[in-house]
């Protein structure tokens, strides 16, 4: 395990919350849009994280074990697995004034939901802020043990 490694991973953990960020502002951004490119309403799009490294592979480095379990240079975190469709369907709301209103007056919505994005982006800011605790603590941690090695 490397010394730096845990800076490594808290940067794993901002890189994909800014992402999530960004995938929910863009949500929230289209929450009217009624026709996109492909002329249908816009899809709330979801972020899929996974687990990059582990913890057994990086016990398995920090104990020089090689072989089946043991990742070279993989210190851990978080990596982006992709950017998904949100499979909800659509809100059809009765709006007869609507251009894009079907026969009936209503209208496909997006399957965004303003409130569950809102809560969306106060979690991720929070665990963007976790990362960046945890980054400045290690930043600390590192400047006392180079104060040590004065």
């Amino acid at each position: 395990m490397s010394f730096f490694d845990s800076l490594d991973i808290a940067a794993s953990g901002l890189t994909a919350e800014r992402l999530r960020m960004d995938v929910t502002a863009e949500n929230l951004a289209n929450a009217q849009t009624t026709r996109g490119a492909n002329g249908q309403p816009y899809q709330r799009q979801e972020v899929v994280l996974q687990q990059a490294g582990g913890f057994g592979a990086t016990l398995a480095n920090a104990m020089g074990v090689t072989g089946a379990g043991a990742t070279s240079g993989t210190p851990g975190g978080v990596e982006v697995a992709g950017i998904v469709s949100d499979p909800t369907p659509d809100q059809l709301v009765y709006d007869p004034s609507n251009p894009d209103a079907n026969k009936q007056g209503y209208v496909r919505m997006p399957n965004v939901n303003s409130v569950t994005e809102m809560t969306d982006l106060i979690d991720e800011s929070r665990s963007y802020e976790a990362d960046v605790t945890a980054m400045q603590t290690a930043k600390t941690m590192y400047t006392k043990t180079l104060d040590l090695l004065k």
